[in-house]
């Protein structure tokens, strides 16, 4: 990493026009303002006043931003000294009313002790949760009227709709401080990791947290006016968080290396050092949500400084103008740059560490951390530790990639770190559509097992109800399966199964083992094409049905044996539940041979790339048929259908279409060149 550390000695990434913007700008005008022309002994916000400041061009009515922040510096400054002033007591007897629309009134004390602390750091990361906690609120002003919530803020604050309820001239002063990259575009500049903690001036954060109340005193009148109720969206909330449990424990060494790791990495730029050590302190503090908040903008800067390091575009660890490229986690992380260059970053990385950061930043559904962080929809007091302890393990692995050789001999010594280096070597995805899919076959497969457990009503009880003989039908399916049972198992890429064993015991432990090694299989992930991706929609889809069917049967089947023991059963139902009892044995098989075509498709889902157009449509239209079978089956199994004769018949007729596709070797594991032919195996 030579070229790394060439710009180790660089004093700031933003770039000349938005350095001037934020720093020099605002402090042009060295006039003195009076706060009582803005602010009234009570604390209300006179937006009137305000608004005489803003500024627009000549030609075209659009915002001066330039001469907006010039002519604002000064009223900043004195709303900065008037917060300032106020104790905490008296701020929170004038202003926390106004800031209840925000829903967490709690924060802006927050904010507050950060003013008065003066700490740069801290003043940076109020601002960073003040915006974030704005665009929720605003978001839900915005609901009040209107419809889909943009997700942009930029597009949230030129909606018509918070237009109609603050005024043009309020968004308009909105858009100055935040939402523009023309203006001061304070959060942007500070999620992404460009602006250190130096750059950011106090005065803006106080401004804005002045601001904020101010909108709260014009939502309040507008809300009287119109009799509306603000109804404040929910929070996201992590589940499944042992699905995100890698990394081992983080003890108090762990993070005294860490520590120390910050001055010797090339990872860390010198001047965002306040922000990584102030992450480290937050996290033994056990303030979880602002550790992260904290980590993932500098991670984004570090692998920004790699980035342009690897791919040799130096001048993309900047700040872009409002009309070029920001370089951020979207490019970082992209296959290809912006002129379709292949990205060096991934190769030099590895897929270990690109899964990773795909895995917690981009796939829809892992936690997409910093998405719902920046946007404020994660409630800050419950974040779960779980996450940030995931991050934070990351980072410093990251964090040891980047120092020399005898420095990382010694900590490697350490046998956390030692430990860390490993998971973070053999991380494999998560939350790829590829690793879902394979999680939702061994659930399916794990429910249908269940049915092994099912109570049965003894078989002298059925036949004193009724004798249903086992229809040519029922023989035909089970010839059916076997067959396509012997053609799958020539395509599986080991030691060959006895199927017929697996066809009479279908909820043995052979059954688990064989899905379960069949999934165990890497299947690639990163930057799957299109038709691999639409493949595997269809894929979960059909798998999702399947448990579904699952479900219902297992459910059904204990609500009717209680009935039929407490004889509250009419006797159709009894016939009905016969006929179920009957169908479900096939329904088993039919269901598991499912699973093990999606499986061994899975494996060689990459192929489906081989295929022509015209083949291509053809085969997603056999996959279709069997989504659009297991869809009837979940309609036709329901206990409001309970048609088990008609299951039967669709189950015929979808056999019928897996054997004639199978033999004519149209399937992905046909195209499969990975193995030899697997009955030699």
């Amino acid at each position: 990493m030579a070229e790394v550390s060439i710009i180790d000695s660089i004093t700031t990434c933003l770039s000349s026009p938005v350095y001037d913007m934020v720093c020099k700008t605002g402090f042009d005008l060295k006039d003195n303002y009076d706060i009582n022309s803005i602010l009234s002994q009570d604390g209300e916000v006179y937006w009137k006043t305000i608004a005489e400041y803003l500024c627009y061009s000549e030609s075209d009515q659009s915002v001066d931003y330039q001469r907006c922040v010039r002519l604002l510096g000064p009223m900043c400054q004195a709303v900065h000294l008037h917060l300032l002033s106020l104790t905490k007591d008296q701020f929170a007897v004038q202003y926390v009313s106004w800031f209840q629309w925000t829903n967490f009134p709690q924060l802006f004390l927050e904010i507050f002790d950060a003013l008065q602390s003066l700490q740069l750091t801290a003043i940076s990361l109020s601002l960073m949760k003040l915006t974030s906690c704005l665009e929720r609120a605003l978001g839900d002003v915005f609901l009040l009227i209107g419809k889909g919530c943009p997700f942009l803020l930029r597009d949230l604050l030129s909606s018509q709709e918070l237009s109609e309820i603050f005024g043009p001239s309020v968004m308009d002063l909105l858009r100055v401080f935040i939402g523009s990259p023309n203006g001061l575009n304070l959060r942007n500049i500070l999620w992404h990791g460009f602006a250190s903690p130096q750059e950011i001036p106090p005065k803006y954060c106080s401004t804005l947290l002045l601001l904020t109340a101010g909108l709260g005193q014009l939502l309040e009148s507008y809300l009287q006016k119109t009799k509306f109720t603000l109804t404040h969206r929910p929070s996201v909330t992590f589940t499944n968080l042992d699905e995100l449990d890698i990394f081992p424990d983080i003890n108090h060494e762990a993070l005294s290396v860490a520590q120390e790791l910050l001055k010797k990495s090339g990872f860390v730029l010198k001047i965002m050092l306040p922000f990584w050590e102030a992450a480290i302190t937050e996290f033994r503090l056990q303030r979880y949500a602002e550790s992260v908040m904290l980590l993932l903008p500098q991670l984004e800067t570090g692998l920004r400084k790699v980035f342009i390091t690897v791919n040799k575009c130096a001048k993309r660890l900047l700040t872009a103008e409002h009309s070029a490229l920001y370089t951020t986690f979207d490019e970082i992380l992209a296959r290809q740059l912006e002129d379709e260059q292949i990205n060096q970053l991934p190769p030099f990385l590895g897929e270990p560490t690109m899964e990773f950061l795909w895995d917690f930043l981009n796939h829809q559904e892992g936690p997409r951390v910093r998405d719902h962080l920046s946007h404020g929809e994660f409630n800050l007091q419950k974040f779960p530790k779980e996450i940030a302890h995931q991050i934070l393990a990351f980072s410093i692995v990251l964090l040891l990639r980047f120092v020399g050789e005898e420095v990382l001999s010694v900590f490697k010594e350490n046998a956390t770190i030692k430990a860390l280096i490993g998971c973070a070597d053999s991380y494999r995805s998560h939350f790829h559509p590829v690793s879902r899919l394979k999680k939702q076959v061994l659930d399916c497969e794990k429910s249908i097992s269940a049915w092994n457990q099912l109570p049965v009503v003894p078989e002298e009880q059925i036949q004193e109800v009724t004798r249903l003989d086992s229809s040519l039908e029922t023989n035909d399916c089970q010839a059916m399966i076997i067959e396509i049972f012997s053609e799958l198992q020539r395509h599986m890429p080991w030691r060959p199964y006895v199927f017929n064993h697996l066809l009479e015991n279908p909820t043995t432990e052979n059954w688990s083992q064989l899905l379960s090694e069949l999934c165990g299989l890497s299947v690639r992930t990163l930057y799957c094409p299109r038709s691999v991706l639409e493949v595997l929609t269809i894929l979960r889809k059909i798998s999702r049905q399947c448990l579904l069917v699952s479900d219902q049967v297992i459910a059904i089947t204990e609500i009717r044996y209680q009935q039929w023991r407490s004889k509250t059963l009419r006797s159709r139902q009894r016939q009905n539940y016969v006929r179920m009892l009957n169908s479900i044995k096939f329904l088993s098989p039919v269901l598991l041979l499912i699973l093990l075509l999606i499986s061994l498709e899975l494996v060689n889902v990459h192929g489906v790339c081989e295929k022509h157009t015209s083949e291509y449509q053809w085969y997603l239209k056999f996959l279709k048929s069997i989504l659009q079978y297991t869809e009837n089956l979940v309609t036709y199994t329901s206990l409001e259908k309970n048609k088990w004769d008609e299951a039967l018949d669709l189950t015929q007729n979808i056999l019928i279409k897996i054997r004639a596709f199978s033999q004519k070797n149209h399937t992905l594991m046909h195209l499969s060149k990975h193995y030899p032919n697997k009955a030699t195996l």
